[in-house]
């Protein structure tokens, strides 16, 4: 069963398992790809919302690994062709699209922290940032204008992908265990994986105000 047939589960028209995952996977991918590339499709819910359906199948936990390997690819595989289409911006004397629309998604503030923290810790800052809301694209940018070359920064974005597929395949495993129904549990794991997203934004919103009272 794919992550988007659980409503169609409910009514009883889903197809062989066999069909549902020549579809699912290959969809599973392309998302995760494209939403390392553009950041309006909520990757970790998708990747958390497959791994509930993947642990309800009869395959587990076979289904659950491959969610887990194709997230993990596909993530890999959007972060190294939005690196290389912003290595080409710095390197142009123009710029290029790309590389200012990572700029736009990086305040000054968080760019700066993400360049000493690069300084300090090397590439390993990459799972880090692939793990914390909001952090990827400032540490990609750090290493985008510290003119990392691209195999350097594939060495420290693979581990960080793995780290980020397991840690939303865990949140839908968690969610899968807890509920007999499919639906219940991807309710549960978006509902988690949106909160743990919006959850930084909100508290720096809420600090300032904190610290204006006090």
């Amino acid at each position: 069963m794919t992550w988007c047939e659980t409503t169609v589960a409910a009514a009883g028209q889903v197809p062989p398992e066999t069909t549902q995952q020549a579809v699912g996977y290959p969809a599973l991918f392309v998302l995760v790809a494209l939403g390392a590339l553009v950041p309006v499709i909520p990757t970790g819910a998708l990747v958390s919302s497959a791994a509930v359906v993947a642990f309800h199948q009869e395959s587990l936990p076979f289904g659950v690994l491959l969610v887990f390997a194709v997230s993990a690819l596909a993530a890999f595989t959007g972060d190294i062709a939005l690196y290389w289409l912003g290595r080409r911006g710095v390197r142009s004397r123009g710029g290029s699209r790309w590389l200012e629309a990572l700029r736009g998604r990086a305040t000054p503030e968080r760019l700066e922290q993400a360049q000493a923290r690069l300084d300090e810790h090397g590439v390993l800052v990459l799972v880090v940032s692939r793990l914390v809301p909001a952090g990827r694209i400032p540490v990609m940018l750090a290493c985008l204008l510290a003119e990392l070359p691209l195999r350097r920064f594939a060495r420290g974005d693979g581990p960080a992908c793995l780290a980020w597929a397991a840690t939303y395949g865990l949140i839908g495993i968690l969610g899968g265990s807890l509920f007999s129904e499919p639906w219940k549990g991807v309710a549960l794991a978006v509902g988690l994986t949106l909160l743990i997203s919006a959850g930084p934004a909100a508290w720096r919103r809420i600090r300032p105000g904190r610290a204006g009272r006090a």
